[in-house]
């Protein structure tokens, strides 16, 4: 695919996917008089096509985009091994907005209206970061699990697991040589936060619903292994 926005081979290659046009267009002219070549998508398919098929220096993704929103092309940026550095856009401030964007693989994340000083000076600091490093997937008999993308498969299929779900089962694949006791998973997965041991039984008897009963096995008096 030939790379919209005019980009020289010599300069820095930034991607901008947001559908708000004028801002885009703002955006272009700026960043092209810092210096940087810009290429453009204005939907989240497109932008996802681009991210995949060309080499980018960083990548500036709004959330809240048409036919695909930036948390589905975030994720599927990483699940497809595209580790360029990613500062998403969004309107939304609430922290809980922010995790979610730096939980699905972002690396930085900047709040709606902004000052085009900042963003510049966060695109810098992005590109000045060391090449990221993959997280390498953790396998355990026919369990896998992938901490970049927080995909979970058993023998091949991929199982949907909740946040908390994820965070136990990755918690006892780290620690697959030995017996996790359920204090410590509470205190570890829960970080302690008052709850009541039973907690883990509970959430350990969801997750052999949905990966098999012998998935997590119990030692008698001493706690969980995971089989896979």
């Amino acid at each position: 695919m030939v790379p919209r926005g005019g980009c020289h081979a010599a300069g820095v290659r930034v991607l901008v996917v947001d559908d708000e046009r004028v801002l885009v267009r703002a955006l272009q002219r700026g960043l092209a008089a810092e210096g940087f070549a810009v290429d453009v998508a204005y939907d989240g398919v497109t932008g996802l096509e681009l991210a995949t098929e060309n080499d980018y220096d960083a990548i500036v993704l709004d959330v809240m985009l048409p036919r695909r929103n930036g948390y589905d092309v975030m994720t599927a940026l990483r699940a497809q091994d595209v580790w360029t550095p990613v500062l998403m856009l969004s309107a939304k401030s609430g922290e809980h907005d922010v995790a979610d964007g730096l939980d699905v693989g972002a690396d930085d994340y900047l709040t709606k209206p902004f000052s085009f000083v900042v963003l510049v000076a966060r695109l810098r600091a992005l590109l000045r970061r060391p090449a990221q490093v993959r997280a390498p997937v953790l396998t355990v008999g026919e369990l896998t699990l992938d901490p970049a993308t927080r995909v979970v498969t058993r023998a091949g299929v991929a199982v949907a697991l909740t946040v908390r779900e994820l965070a136990l089962l990755e918690y006892l694949m780290r620690h697959a040589e030995r017996v996790v006791g359920k204090v410590e998973l509470r205190d570890h997965v829960w970080d302690g936060a008052g709850e009541d041991l039973n907690v883990v039984e509970v959430y350990v008897g969801y997750l052999r619903r949905k990966l098999g009963r012998a998935a997590v096995a119990t030692v008698r008096g001493a706690g969980y292994r995971v089989a896979g």
